[in-house]
């Protein structure tokens, strides 16, 4: 709860930008973050995932379109890799872009950044729902936030991974 009252309430200090650049999200490794190991657990970064994504989506003025019309994300997929831990108290940087699209998903990189290392990166794959049910189609979404999403399709190992994964739920 505390994580997305952080997330609604930062909206006037943060800098608006377009939906096709990368979101900068500053936080801090709390003590209710941590597992029996004393760093960060692996569930708290999906949870920072969710805000970062949550961050991007404000910030490039998304939300303001998608809200009005019953539409929201969805994650339909997610992987991540870690390369270090973030230690009780540590600052870090979660850098969230989006990758590409392809007919079924967007598809986000998200990065742990802790000085000038990458603690983590996870991929996300992303799709809008409606509210009244079902999908919403990706061209649909895209002429509705006024984006061109013909010129960032997915890279091919983004799209190989995405079927993979939806290879195994089927």
């Amino acid at each position: 709860m505390i994580d997305w009252l952080w997330a609604t309430r930062r909206g006037p200090k943060t800098p608006a930008f377009g939906l096709h650049d990368t979101a900068r999200t500053s936080f801090r490794v709390r003590p209710s973050d941590l597992d029996m190991a004393r760093h960060m657990n692996n569930s708290r970064y999906l949870a920072y995932m969710d805000l970062g994504r949550f961050d991007l989506l404000r910030r490039s003025g998304a939300l303001d379109v998608l809200k009005p019309r019953g539409w929201y994300p969805i994650v339909a997929a997610q992987t991540i890799s870690f390369r270090r831990s973030l230690l009780p108290g540590a600052r870090f940087l979660l850098e969230t872009t989006i990758l590409g699209y392809d007919d079924r998903a967007v598809y986000v990189e998200q990065r742990f950044r802790s000085g000038d290392d990458t603690a983590a990166v996870g991929i996300v794959a992303a799709r809008i729902m409606k509210r009244s049910g079902g999908p919403v189609p990706l061209l649909e979404v895209a002429a509705a936030l006024n984006v061109d999403i013909s010129d960032r399709p997915a890279p091919q190992w983004v799209l190989d991974w995405a079927a993979r994964s939806r290879a195994t739920v089927s």
